[in-house]
C-alpha cells in the first residue's frame, strides 16, 4: 500500500521479481488492438525481455492463472501471430458467451501455465510461486478487483496500476452510461491500494491526481509518455477497393462522440461538391447514431468509412493523405497524431494540453467551435499535398524511454 516508506532508488542488480497481469489481452484475443492493448503488449514484450524474473496473472471464468517467463513468452508469440493457437480445451468449450479465438486463448493460457487456482486460493497461489518482494502491474484494469489488489500487497511488493486517462469521470457526456460508476470504483481502488500510478502524460497525471485527492492520499506519479510502435506504410495491403482519390484526409479512430467525427461531417456538408475525400479510419462505437445515420445517407463517394484496416494500411494510407485529422473534445494521450507527425504527415487538432505536451508546435491548432478555422485550414492543406510537406523535427517517444522511467521506480 502507499505511504508504506517503501523507497525508491535506481534500478540494483537484483530488481524484485514482476507480475504482470495479461487478463485483458487474453480476452481480447482475436480483436484488433486498442491503444491500451497496445500497452499491455509493450509491457509483456519487455518484461520477457528483461534479465528479471518476470510471471503474468490472467483471470479466468473459473480463477486465475499463473505463467511464468516461458509461459508468457510462448502467450507473446500466439498474441502476435507468430504461433498459431491450440485447439479449445474441454473447459473452454464448456465456458459460455466466448468467441473461437478467446476459447483457445484461455486453453492455451492454461496449457502454458504454471498454477491455477479457483478465485479463493488467489493469495496462497501466488505466495507459494512468487519470490516475496514481487512487484505486480496492472496496465489494462481488466481483473483490478479488492480481492487481487490485496493478494498483491500480500508479496510485500509494490502494486502498480497504469492510468491511460479519467476521461470517463472528466467528460460522462461522452461516455455509455452504465461505464461511469465502475470506472469510478476503480479509480477509488487505484487511490486505497496503489502504490504507484503510471500515466501517460503530466495532463493525465494532474487529471487522476484531482479524482484521487477527493478520498485521500495520492499514489506517487510517474509520468512517461507512451512509446511508438511505428509501422511501416504497406500499400500491398490496402484493400483495392480503397484507394481514394487525391487529395483526401484521413482521421483515425472509433467512431464514438469524444472523437467528434460531427464537426468532420458539418465540414464536408459545408465544402458540397469542393471538398476533397475525407477516410474515416475506425469501428463504429457508442452513442453515436446520429453520425451513424448521417455516414449511412452519404451517396456522394466524398466520404468514405472503413473498419479492421491492419496498422500496414493504415500507415500507407496517413502517408498519402493531405493530412490527419483530429477534432477530438479529449484525450489521454492521442495517438494517431503522434504517429502521423512520425511519418512527416500535417496534423489539424483541436487545441488539447495534452497533444501540445506531446507534440509541440508541430501541428496546427483549432479550437473545434471554430469551423471557419478548420475549413479553411483543410482547403489550405488540400492544396498543398501530401507532396509538399516540410520535414518535421520530430522524434516518437519510444519504449526504452518510458520503461526506464517506470521500471527505476519499482
Amino acid at each position: 500500500m502507499h505511504g508504506d516508506g517503501t523507497k525508491l532508488g535506481t534500478l540494483t542488480n537484483n530488481p524484485p521479481a514482476r507480475l504482470l497481469d495479461l487478463t485483458r489481452l487474453v480476452r481480447r484475443a482475436g480483436r484488433v488492438l486498442t491503444g491500451v492493448d497496445r500497452v499491455e503488449m509493450a509491457y509483456l514484450r519487455r518484461l520477457v525481455g528483461d534479465d528479471v524474473p518476470a510471471f503474468a496473472l490472467v483471470r479466468t471464468p473459473l480463477g486465475y492463472l499463473l505463467l511464468d517467463r516461458g509461459g508468457m513468452l510462448a502467450l507473446a508469440q500466439r498474441l502476435d501471430g507468430a504461433v498459431a493457437w491450440s485447439a479449445p480445451g474441454l473447459l473452454s468449450r464448456l465456458t459460455q458467451g466466448l468467441t473461437d479465438v478467446q476459447r483457445v486463448a484461455l486453453a492455451d493460457a492454461r496449457r502454458l501455465s504454471v498454477a491455477r487456482t479457483l478465485p479463493r486460493g488467489l493469495a496462497a497461489m501466488l505466495r507459494r510461486h512468487l519470490p516475496q518482494g514481487t512487484n505486480y502491474l496492472n496496465t489494462g484494469h481488466s481483473n483490478l478487483t479488492d480481492r487481487v489488489l490485496r493478494a498483491a500487497a500480500g508479496m510485500g511488493g509494490r502494486t502498480a496500476v497504469f492510468v491511460h486517462d479519467v476521461i470517463p469521470l472528466d467528460f460522462p457526456q461522452y461516455q455509455r452510461v452504465e461505464t461511469i460508476e465502475p470506472f469510478r470504483a476503480k479509480m477509488r481502488r487505484m487511490q486505497a491500494c496503489a502504490d504507484v500510478i503510471i500515466c501517460n502524460s503530466a495532463d493525465t497525471l494532474e487529471r487522476a491526481a484531482r479524482v484521487m485527492a477527493q478520498w485521500g492520499a495520492v499514489p506517487e506519479g510517474i509520468v512517461a509518455h507512451l512509446g511508438t510502435d511505428l509501422t511501416t506504410p504497406q500499400p500491398d495491403l490496402v484493400p483495392a477497393d480503397l484507394l481514394p482519390p487525391a487529395p483526401y484526409f484521413i482521421s483515425v479512430g472509433t467512431i464514438e462522440p469524444r472523437k467528434n467525427h460531427a464537426l468532420l461531417l458539418d465540414l464536408w456538408d459545408a465544402m458540397g461538391a469542393d471538398a476533397p475525400t475525407l477516410l474515416i479510419c475506425g469501428a463504429r462505437g457508442w452513442n453515436n447514431e446520429a453520425v451513424f445515420a448521417r455516414l449511412d445517407a452519404r451517396t456522394d463517394g466524398k466520404v468514405i468509412e472503413r473498419a479492421g484496416l491492419s496498422d500496414g494500411a493504415v500507415a500507407a494510407l496517413m502517408a498519402g493523405s493531405c493530412g490527419l485529422l483530429f477534432p477530438s473534445f479529449a484525450e489521454g494521450y492521442g495517438l494517431p497524431p503522434v504517429e502521423a507527425a512520425a511519418l512527416g504527415v500535417p496534423v489539424l487538432a483541436n487545441d488539447l494540453a495534452v497533444i501540445r505536451e506531446i507534440l509541440g508546435n508541430i501541428p496546427v491548432y483549432a479550437p473545434v467551435d471554430d469551423r471557419y478555422l478548420w475549413e479553411n485550414t483543410i482547403k489550405i492543406m488540400a492544396g498543398a499535398g501530401p507532396q509538399v510537406r516540410k520535414k518535421l523535427a520530430f522524434q516518437a517517444p519510444d519504449w526504452s524511454d518510458h520503461f526506464n522511467t517506470v521500471l527505476r521506480s519499482l
